[in-house]
């Protein structure tokens, strides 16, 4: 008999013909809109001009829009944080009882109409929800080579929180094939903190396991299946536990778990959710190179605006879903470098469209990328997005279980998801690169342009068109300070106008990461040549930097000294 989990996997080996002109199609599109600028210049400049025209106006809507959701977005953030969460909380173990002692206050307090009416819910209807004392949260923090300066700190965090640390079962994922420091690392830690939770057990992924590219997603499947198996053992139910995946560098807000679990018991239909906090890449923004700072700046950004919508929303990163629910689709996928963004599809499929992402307005911090020298960051950062960018092979799976007669999804939800799964795909591929040169095709590729005045004043109306895209820069240039950490002593004053000045890098980031790299996956997937392996993004710290720095010191002073 066929598991259900078996009919959620990407195919490994040939495809049908159906799923390979999916998986060429992102490119198609992705290239054909580059290549229709250049051949529209040569055949009608004018038509070339309007070509381009709707392209930029159409993104100028989108920047309202994002710079309105950037607004909303992080105002809501700020204001979660402010909520006493692990209060919430415990006011749901006698639900009743806590909402006759509030029932009459007026607090101007984020989402307080809607606490109201779930506690008075919750205790006309006491049997349909569980108690937080029946709830366990098991973090799982994925980790390859890191070193004990990077693990330490993301376990710590997690016994930081406000939530009882006696309901969390901690479980670091590490890797065969790493180096043997990593094995010493994490018995290291687990001895350490081994007492400070209701259980720390460290998991080794054995290598070359069939089936398997190499990536998190085996990794952390292999902990969720050990997990599985630990909790039978103690006889604790599926259902009453929240699975969190961490990287290595990660750091939950403080009262994120206990939000975590609040938002999972008030909604009845919590098998079939994920929990999706807001990924801030700002653990080490200060110590990054000015290029990473803008990527990782507007990647935070990007998932502040994804929270406000619901409709869009995917598993990023670190996610929290139902162990029970996790069980059904046998964890995340071994088969793709991208099992964040991939396991939406798996539930959303495994639940017959019965699936939905919820945004906790809460941050889990990440760093931004950092190694130990500015050119192995750079290559590091095209390295993490260009993975990002191979969510395009989602494309050819939500595809294939569309258009089939076996289809078990509304079909206009399927399609819906697809073409705007595509969109954005193409998007990101396109929009840099048209809205920095489109404007001078015309003029570079067809001398005829020069006498069209529509054409020769394309540059000037997309530089106008730009100027009042500024302003949605602009308001994130303003925000990005909010929620930046406190600047370290280590930085002067002077470090926080760079900070500043940083964003005329926004054009070069925006093609050299964003647009290349999307360029890069699609035209592997166009090609068959699919990417098998999790380039791990290395974390470095400033210890590490600041080591590398006085090490090429030492070695310039020691050949001046020989050279005399």
């Amino acid at each position: 008999m066929t598991k259900p989990s078996e009919n959620l996997e990407i195919p490994l080996g040939k495809r049908t013909a159906q799923y390979r002109f999916f998986e060429m199609l992102p490119a198609i599109l992705s290239y054909g809109t580059l290549l229709l600028m250049v051949v529209l210049s040569v055949i009608s400049p004018v038509a070339a001009s309007i070509f381009l025209f709707l392209v930029i106006i159409s993104l100028l809507v989108k920047a309202v829009g994002i710079a309105i959701r950037t607004i909303q977005g992080s105002s809501i953030m700020l204001k979660a944080q402010e909520v006493n969460w692990h209060k919430r909380l415990e006011s749901l173990q006698n639900p009743k009882k806590s909402y006759a002692e509030i029932k009459n206050l007026h607090k101007n307090e984020f989402q307080w109409k809607d606490y109201l009416n779930e506690l008075k819910y919750i205790s006309k209807h006491p049997t349909d929800f569980p108690k937080p004392s029946d709830i366990y949260n098991a973090i799982i923090i994925a980790t390859y080579n890191e070193s004990y300066d990077i693990l330490q700190p993301t376990v710590q965090s997690v016994l930081d929180t406000t939530y009882s640390n006696d309901r969390i079962i901690l479980v670091i994922a590490y890797e065969e094939r790493g180096v043997a420091d990593t094995e010493k690392t994490v018995k290291r830690l687990q001895e350490e903190y081994k007492d400070k939770f209701f259980a720390f057990e460290i998991v080794k992924h054995p290598k070359d396991l069939p089936n398997e590219v190499i990536g998190k997603g085996g990794n952390i499947t292999y902990a969720g299946r050990f997990l599985q198996k630990w909790l039978r053992d103690k006889q604790i139910k599926s259902e009453d536990v929240i699975v969190t995946t961490l990287d290595s560098d990660n750091r939950p807000f403080y009262s994120y778990f206990d939000c975590l679990t609040y938002q999972f018991i008030v909604h009845e239909n919590r098998k079939h959710m994920s929990f999706q906090p807001i990924a801030l890449f700002t653990n080490n923004i200060w110590d990054a190179p000015a290029p990473m700072r803008v990527v990782a700046t507007g990647n935070s950004f990007w998932n502040v605006i994804s929270s406000m919508r619901p409709h869009s929303i995917r598993n990023f990163a670190s996610h929290s879903q139902p162990m029970d629910a996790l069980e059904e689709t046998d964890f995340w996928s071994t088969r793709t470098i991208v099992e964040d963004g991939h396991q939406y599809w798996r539930s959303y499929f495994r639940f017959k469209g019965d699936y939905e992402v919820l945004p906790v307005h809460l941050p889990i911090y990440q760093d931004a990328v950092l190694s130990d020298t500015f050119r192995k960051t750079l290559k590091a950062q095209f390295i993490q997005t260009r993975r990002w960018a191979y969510g395009a092979s989602d494309v050819p799976y939500v595809a294939s279980r569309v258009f089939t007669k076996d289809r078990e999804v509304s079909f206009g939800s399927g399609v819906g998801h697809l073409i705007r799964l595509i969109d954005g795909n193409v998007t990101l591929a396109t929009t840099a690169i048209l809205v920095a040169f489109g404007g001078w095709i015309p003029l570079l590729v067809n001398p005829e342009a020069a006498r069209s005045f529509t054409a020769h004043q394309l540059p000037n109306t997309v530089s106008s068109i730009q100027q009042i895209a500024m302003i949605g820069l602009f308001i994130t240039i303003f925000v990005s300070f909010k929620i930046l950490p406190p600047r370290p002593e280590r930085y002067k004053k002077r470090r926080s106008f760079g900070m500043l000045i940083q964003w005329v890098l926004m054009p070069f980031t925006a093609i050299a990461y964003s647009a290349s790299s999307a360029l890069y996956s699609q035209g592997r997937l166009l090609f068959g040549k699919y990417l098998d392996k999790f380039d791990v993004t290395e974390k470095a710290t400033i210890k590490d930097v600041d080591r590398v720095k006085q090490e090429k010191a030492s070695k310039k002073k020691s050949t001046k000294s020989k050279s005399k």
